[in-house]
């Protein structure tokens, strides 16, 4: 439980109504409960501002509250991470290596590691200060993890990969498989050895069930602070810039390179050997066929600025319109010429 007054000195707002309002979590706008904050951040939920029962609300603009307790700030949804991280209940971390767990001698293990039940940390594997191994998860020979990482349980992480600090990976997924690599002779695909390594740079999150393939030769690389939503792919030999925010089945063809701070709506797929610029936006769906300058928006496919998508988009819709009108057309003209003729 915590005073307004309180919360507004955490995100640095201007409080509004009565300083030893008591807070006791965070709720919904819609479905707010008494004695949480809320936030509005989104235009289209200001209808629900004046029924919710929340005891206050996070807003940028102090004319919204009228008669309600809240906190003015710049950002509202930043201010709610703040405040729901503030509230949050800390899941029990085990501590030490658990009995089940297989570590082999020669791996070397940090202060303060927890290794959980049944996981495997293979000869020569290093583990960092502060990290967490989940329950079930196998970490392969050679590979480093770097301090004050969390890996939840049953991730597999194969042999000589390289993660950073504080990296958050999320359950069923896999790190350094092979790429897709085959010579084709006489009907006959023979394998391509897959020969590098995965690195991922610091505070990178990869969301439940991500694969992340090795490189055939040099390496796979994932940035520092990029942020991966669940069911995302990486094949071998792509690099990906820092602070990219990817979301859920976004996939990337072999040796793709993506810039800095690049954001890739769902279902984007990039093809092979392509580059993508600092900065650029794929909406959803996009299909990424050719490289592509940053700091634009894109969609369609294939790809292109999305003004010209949406005029594309505008003109199939003009042509339906128009289809139809010709067939009320032929109704009214034609049909009536057609029926005395008979």
């Amino acid at each position: 439980m915590s005073t307004l007054k309180e919360l507004a000195a955490l995100v640095g707002g201007e409080l509004i109504g009565n300083p030893r309002l008591e807070i006791s979590g965070v709720s919904e706008i819609q479905n707010g409960k008494p004695g949480t904050i809320t936030f509005l951040a989104n235009p289209r939920y200001k209808k629900y501002l004046n029924d919710t029962k929340a005891a206050a609300v996070f807003t940028n603009d102090r004319n919204l509250l009228k008669e309600q307790a809240g906190i003015v700030v710049d950002n509202p949804q930043m201010a709610l991470a703040i405040i729901l991280k503030y509230f949050q209940s800390a899941v029990p971390r085990p501590e030490g290596i658990h009995p089940t767990a297989i570590v082999d001698p020669t791996a070397e293990i940090g202060e303060n590691v927890s290794i959980g039940p049944y996981s495997i940390i293979a000869a020569g594997a290093q583990i960092g200060s502060g990290t967490t191994i989940g329950a079930h998860t196998v970490i392969g020979y050679n590979t480093e993890i770097g301090t004050d990482s969390q890996l939840y349980p049953r991730v597999v992480i194969y042999h000589d990969c390289r993660i950073g600090d504080r990296v958050l990976i999320h359950s069923g997924t896999v790190i350094g498989c092979d790429g897709f690599g085959f010579v084709t002779i006489d009907d006959i695909h023979h394998k391509i050895p897959q020969t590098g390594r995965v690195t991922i740079g610091h505070d990178v999150e990869l969301g439940a069930n991500c694969t992340i393939d090795r490189g055939t030769i040099g390496d796979t690389q994932i940035g520092a602070g990029s942020k991966f939503d669940n069911l995302v792919h990486v094949a071998h030999n792509v690099k990906i810039g820092k602070g990219c925010l990817v979301a859920g089945e976004v996939g990337f063809a072999g040796s793709a390179v993506i810039g800095d701070y690049c954001i890739f709506a769902g279902q984007v797929g990039v093809a092979p050997h392509l580059e993508v610029g600092d900065r650029a936006i794929c909406a959803a769906k996009t299909g990424v066929t050719k490289s592509i300058p940053g700091g634009k928006v894109y969609a369609g496919m294939p790809v292109r600025e999305i003004r010209e998508q949406n005029k594309r988009d505008a003109v199939l819709t003009a042509v339906a319109l128009l289809k139809k009108r010709l067939l009320k057309l032929e109704e009214k003209v034609i049909a009536p010429h057609l029926a005395k003729d008979e």
